[in-house]
């Protein structure tokens, strides 16, 4: 069958399309309002079918006829880390979302969100545009998918939606399992089969030099592979502090000498802050600032006890055995999905927030993967349908 059309909106750097392209989506429409997200993608797909802008500018006009439509709106009001504002203007962007659903007229659409989504008021509106509204020639299927469960090294939980007006499309069955009963699931890729061998000392702080050109304007890049494994350069107290810090530990590890106050004042709250990743599992949640170990469980995962240090009452890490950094740019990205050899744009904090923000090319490849059958089957009745016509 012939390549099915692909518009992504809110396209971000491109996970998606990743996943939709390796089961053979051709992406002929893309929407991303950040210039440098728009360029990773660009750099990778092409910068001809790509409107870096923002999609209430799109005229309809302008909006081709795809077979699917895929995206995530903005969802900072939604997340458990926003401030939960109903009026954010940015819980309102699904609308032209929907605006782009109602020209192009996609067999499919598929929205992804994250899991606290499907508990908000803006998908009950979702909801009843299906069942007497703008969207009522579409069935809906919808549900909370971990990641994890699909092939990538990382337990990051996503609202999916998909609306089909070829027949119901159910959400893709579970691919892998942290301990599978069944024959038929993988066990959970870990740490250790994504970053296992990159080099632990990364040799540089920056990136490469060097500037592309998108959309008219020169941005750092195009940068891949090792490029991207840049370290930081803490200081000897913040090193210190990760030295104490074992696998799946995190800042009530700390000797208290080593606590900054706010933590000291603050015995209870976050636990995965500055926390040390596990070989054996997947990651946690990837964020944007995954670079700064006080925002989440960012730590390298090598780390092997070494001696007990007196003057704090607690074992340090054996500092020939352990690797006492953040994880890298690149290995963000790999706990991601994306391949090794992907291509990015933009400076080290816009390529951070790029990854962050991403939707692990996994988990979209096996959204694909359940709908495509769908729409070959679709496409083979429209032609056999078109052969009796032309017949008679």
């Amino acid at each position: 069958m012939s390549s099915p059309t692909m518009i992504d909106l809110f396209a971000g750097c491109g996970g998606m399309t990743v996943g939709f392209a390796a089961e053979g989506f051709e992406p002929i429409m893309a929407v991303e309002w950040d210039k440098a997200a728009a360029a990773t993608y660009a750099a990778n797909f092409g910068e001809g079918h790509v409107i870096a802008g923002d999609i209430a500018q799109v005229a309809d006009e302008d909006i081709p006829e795809a077979d699917i439509i895929i995206g995530g709106p903005p969802c900072q009001g939604f997340s458990n880390l926003g401030l939960k504002n109903l009026d954010d203007p940015r819980n309102q962007l699904w609308r032209e979302y929907m605006r782009f659903v109602a020209r192009a007229h996609p067999k499919v659409f598929v929205i992804e969100n994250v899991d606290r989504f499907s508990k908000s008021p803006e998908f009950q509106m979702l909801l009843a545009e299906a069942d007497h509204g703008a969207l009522q020639e579409y069935e809906l299927r919808f549900g909370v998918l971990n990641a994890a469960d699909y092939g990538v090294a990382q337990r990051r939980k996503r609202t999916i939606i998909i609306g089909s007006r070829i027949g119901a499309i159910e959400l893709p069955s579970p691919t892998h399992d942290r301990q599978p009963q069944d024959e038929s699931l993988k066990r959970w890729r870990t740490l250790r089969d994504v970053i296992a061998g990159l080099p632990a000392q990364p040799a540089s702080t920056e990136l490469p030099e060097g500037s592309s050109q998108f959309f008219g304007e020169l941005m750092p890049g195009v940068f891949t592979g090792l490029d991207l494994h840049i370290r930081r350069t803490p200081t000897p107290k913040s090193l210190d502090r990760y030295s104490f810090v074992p696998p799946g530990g995190g800042r009530f590890d700390l000797p208290t000498k080593l606590l900054p106050n706010c933590w000291a004042n603050k015995p209870t709250g976050t636990t995965d802050v500055m926390g040390r990743l596990r070989w054996d599992l997947p990651a946690v949640t990837i964020r944007t600032e995954f670079f700064k170990p006080e925002k989440g469980q960012y730590l390298h995962p090598q780390w092997e006890r070494g001696e007990w240090a007196e003057e704090f009452g607690k074992h340090r890490g054996n500092p020939a055995k352990s690797v006492d950094r953040v994880i890298t740019h690149l290995e963000a990205s790999l706990i991601q999905d994306f391949p090794p050899n992907y291509r990015w744009v933009g400076t080290k904090i816009q390529i951070a927030r790029q990854i962050g923000n991403a939707v692990p090319s996994g988990l979209a490849r096996a959204i694909a993967k359940q709908i495509r059958p769908s729409l070959d089957e679709g496409a083979s009745k429209d032609v056999r349908e078109l052969d009796l016509e032309l017949a008679f």
